[in-house]
């Protein structure tokens, strides 16, 4: 359809305008991006969650993560645009909408966190989800009974939960790989392998994944790769440009960044998953809230602020684990004792937050140590500005069999830490005392 230009001030409907272009009655900013007076604004395409690159033109993390979808309302002005909760909109006529109809298909303000979540994560189309894990079961099901997936051995125990417990009642099988050596992957493929499931880092031993070399095996296959950026996020990673097909986040951790949605996303280029996900997601019914999605907006636009502060503070608790008697492993990819630290440098910008740790003493020390944290929260989930600290074989991955979390590492003694942006020194003192309490000095390495 061939956008209608409305002139500024002309009434329709009884209602005055300010000169946007109407396409189905969403504004299209292109006619913005014209010099105005020798400077350029920020125009750009409002399309349900599709970045469109060509009208884009700020190119700063952070002056995008507050600005791309978040233009000031036309009709009020209003600095930051409403909340919109209506469920249904109104048709001029049979069949002509602006663009909305009914909110389990489309929202404004859901749109608008698309937008702008795609254009961080340098993708073309945005899918925001009701969870990380409707994400996860909506991707899935394009596969279709029959289908095959190959996943990173130490993903995630929801997603592991998921194909082992779910995918698999629907006819679709799970292999898990190793894939510290992306020539693992080789010997894991079938004919009926349609995706490629991978995390990196993995949660929660954060080990890495050649993400670009793990591509070019996959595609060589005909099969899709997916990866879960959530301990990243778009800020230090961008899986897209290292040829993935379809990055995922639990919108609930850093993106959000404040312990206070339950969210997900799904961002890609083509437009042919693009349209098989949203059909899907319509179906199944598996969106945010409007509230939702404006608190993980809201979240956006301070997420490169809080990651270099995550990630800062995660560096200095590193250290300090590293030169402490009391603790047997320290795993977080910034340090130069990680063994996949050049790739970490190779393939993302930074090293992110989250750090993970083995105390001496098995799991005796961990539950003493975890018992007597104070300023640290036992709990799970991570991303927030909070700092968490919690037990993997016993929390988050207690789904996992005993040998399977030996197989990756998930052992009694290890405690993964979320760490947050309060002051480094109080963490770091938390730490020390809860330390000094679980590990006596007599203990011995285990």
């Amino acid at each position: 359809m061939t956008p209608k230009l409305i002139s500024e001030g002309e009434v329709i409907n009884g209602s005055s305008t300010n000169g946007y272009y109407e396409l189905n009655g969403i504004h299209d900013n292109e006619i913005l991006n014209e010099s105005l007076n020798g400077s350029y604004t920020n125009g750009h395409n409002e399309l349900n969650g599709i970045h469109d690159e060509s009208l884009f033109t700020m190119q700063g993390f952070g002056t995008r993560a507050i600005h791309i979808g978040q233009e000031p309302d036309p009709y009020t002005g209003a600095v930051i645009p409403p909340i919109s909760l209506s469920t249904t909109f109104k048709q001029s006529s049979i069949g002509n909408h602006k663009g909305y109809e009914y909110s389990r298909s489309s929202n404004p303000t859901r749109s608008a966190f698309e937008q702008a979540i795609a254009s961080l994560e340098k993708g073309k189309y945005g899918i925001a989800f009701s969870s990380g894990s409707a994400v996860t079961a909506t991707i899935v099901t394009t596969i279709g009974t029959g289908g095959h997936i190959i996943s990173v051995n130490d993903v995630y125990g929801g997603t592991n939960r998921y194909f082992s417990k779910v995918a698999s009642t629907q006819g679709i099988s799970t292999t898990f790989t190793d894939l510290l050596n992306p020539h693992n992957i080789e010997s894991a493929f079938r004919p009926d392998t349609k995706i490629v499931w991978v995390e990196t880092p993995t949660n929660p031993t954060l080990r890495l994944v050649d993400i670009q070399k793990v591509a070019q095996i996959t595609h060589n296959h005909g099969a899709i790769l997916v990866v879960d950026n959530t301990f990243m996020s778009p800020y230090f990673q961008n899986p897209l440009e290292l040829g993935a097909d379809i990055v995922v986040h639990s919108v609930t951790k850093y993106i959000n960044g404040h312990s206070d949605v339950v969210m997900g996303v799904a961002v890609m280029n083509d437009n042919s998953i693009y349209e098989k996900l949203r059909f899907l997601q319509n179906a199944m019914g598996a969106v945010p809230s409007p509230f939702d999605s404006w608190l993980a907006n809201r979240g956006l636009k301070t997420l490169h602020v809080r990651m270099r502060q995550h990630q800062e503070n995660a560096l200095a608790i590193g250290k300090f684990l590293e030169n402490n008697d009391k603790v047997e492993e320290v795993i977080y990819p910034g340090l130069e004792s990680h063994p996949q630290h050049d790739l970490a440098k190779k393939q993302a910008k930074g090293f992110g937050g989250m750090l993970s740790f083995r105390i001496k003493g098995g799991f005796e020390a961990a539950d003493s140590f975890l018992r007597n944290i104070k300023l640290f929260t036992l709990a799970e989930s991570l991303g927030g500005v909070e700092s968490l600290a919690e037990h993997p074989a016993k929390m988050t991955h207690a789904a996992l069999t005993p040998e399977h979390r030996e197989a990756v590492g998930v052992t009694d003694n290890l405690i993964r830490l979320s760490v947050g942006i309060e002051e480094v020194t109080d963490l770091i003192a938390d730490l020390q005392q809860a330390l000094e309490i679980a590990v006596p000095n007599n203990v011995k390495r285990i």
